[in-house]
């Protein structure tokens, strides 16, 4: 293992302890249910693309320091409700990327898809993958 995996799963680790810690100090765990964790995790995903809506690609010239400034926020309480999400649920985040990573390099080979944005099924891969229909 690599001593930037290493560090990746510690950054990951510590991130769930900051967040443990807050979420009990505050008595919240209680309401940190699957249900609510992932339709919370929805509407903080809705509120940063709020920030990029009406824009014509998002790209850095477009936006001014409040709006870096708000996406930074909204990508912040997306992250942590994810990392709240996998915690309640038992999934190891970076163990769940790695494996979908791989799905997607069958589904996607580099050969068929590079320079194209078409979906798997456009390549005769992964036609029974039905559990892992996005990228």
């Amino acid at each position: 293992m690599s001593d930037l995996s290493v560090q990746r799963t510690s950054d990951l680790d510590e991130l769930r302890g900051i967040i443990r810690q807050f979420s009990s100090e505050r008595d919240w765990l209680r309401f940190h249910t699957p249900k609510n964790l992932a339709m919370a995790l929805s509407v903080e995903a809705a509120e940063l693309m709020e920030h990029f809506q009406w824009l014509p690609t998002g790209a850095d010239h477009e936006l001014d320091a409040a709006a870096r400034e708000g996406i930074r926020h909204e990508m912040a309480d997306v992250l942590v409700y994810l990392i709240q999400l996998a915690d309640h649920t038992g999934v190891d985040l970076r163990e769940a990327v790695l494996e979908k990573m791989e799905l997607n390099r069958r589904k996607y080979p580099v050969e068929q898809a590079r320079g194209s944005s078409r979906k798997y099924t456009a390549y005769g891969t992964g036609k029974n993958d039905a559990s892992s229909d996005k990228q």
